[in-house]
C-alpha cells in the first residue's frame, strides 16, 4: 500500500506542471499562459511499492473558458529509462529524496495499474489520504485479461491513445485517456471506461469518463 508524505516538494507538482503544458498538444493555452490549479484526481497503488501513480485533475483558466485537464504521473526514485521524453520534471521530496516525475502514458507500471483499475484487478485510492479507497471512481472493462502491457503511445487533439497487449491474446485494446475532461460518460464505442469526479473552476462538481477502453472484443 502506497504511503502519503505530508511534505514539501520542490518545486512542486503544479508548478512542474506550469512550465510542461504548453508543450503538449491537446493544451488549449489562454491568456497569460498556464495557472494550473488542483480539481481532483485519485491514485492507484503499485503493487511493488516502488512507483508512485497519481491522476491528477487541474483547471487551468477563469470563467467559462476554464478547462480541466487529467494529468496521470508516476513518481520514481530513478529515471526510467527510454522515457527521456514523458520526463515532467525532477523535484526534492522532503522525505524520499529526489523524484523524477514522468506523464504517466509513458510509465508501464502506471498503464499496467490503469488497465488492472478497468479488469477489476485493482482499486482507485483517495488522492490525499493513506489506504483509503475513493468509492467516486467507478471502472469497468468486458472481458477482461489478467494483465496488460503498454506498446505504444499517440497523442490526440484532447487525449492520449495508449495501445497495449492484453495477456492471452494478440486483439488489440487502447487506453483513451482524456486529457480535456468534459462532463458525461463517454457515449461512443467501448469495452470499458474509468469514469470520475472533478472540481470546475466555478467550485461545482463534474462528472465524466476519464479513461475509456477502445477495441474489439477478444
Amino acid at each position: 500500500m502506497a504511503v502519503i508524505h505530508h511534505t514539501t516538494m520542490q518545486p512542486t507538482k503544479l508548478e512542474l506542471l506550469t512550465a510542461w503544458l504548453p508543450g503538449r498538444p491537446w493544451y488549449a493555452g489562454g491568456p497569460g499562459g498556464p495557472s494550473p490549479a488542483k480539481a481532483g484526481g485519485f491514485r492507484l497503488d503499485d503493487p511493488a511499492g516502488e512507483v508512485g501513480i497519481e491522476f491528477m485533475a487541474v483547471t487551468d483558466g477563469t470563467g467559462p473558458d476554464a478547462l480541466t485537464y487529467l494529468i496521470p504521473m508516476s513518481y520514481r526514485g530513478a529515471p526510467l529509462e527510454g522515457a527521456e521524453d514523458a520526463l515532467i520534471g525532477t523535484s526534492e521530496h522532503g522525505v524520499l529524496g529526489t523524484r523524477w516525475i514522468y506523464d504517466g502514458t509513458h510509465d508501464p507500471v502506471l498503464v499496467a495499474q490503469l488497465y488492472a483499475l478497468l479488469a477489476g484487478h485493482a482499486e482507485a485510492q483517495a488522492q490525499s489520504v493513506d489506504d483509503t479507497p475513493d468509492p467516486t471512481v467507478a471502472a469497468s472493462l468486458d472481458h477482461a485479461a489478467i494483465a496488460a502491457e503498454l506498446v505504444r503511445v499517440t497523442e490526440g487533439p484532447d487525449h492520449t491513445d495508449v495501445a497495449v497487449r492484453e495477456s492471452g491474446t494478440d486483439t488489440p485494446l487502447t487506453l483513451r485517456v482524456r486529457r480535456v475532461l468534459r462532463p458525461g460518460e463517454d457515449g461512443g464505442p467501448g469495452r470499458g471506461r474509468v469514469v470520475a469526479d472533478w472540481t470546475r473552476a466555478d467550485g461545482s462538481t463534474a462528472r465524466g469518463a476519464v479513461a475509456v477502453a477502445l477495441g474489439a472484443r477478444a
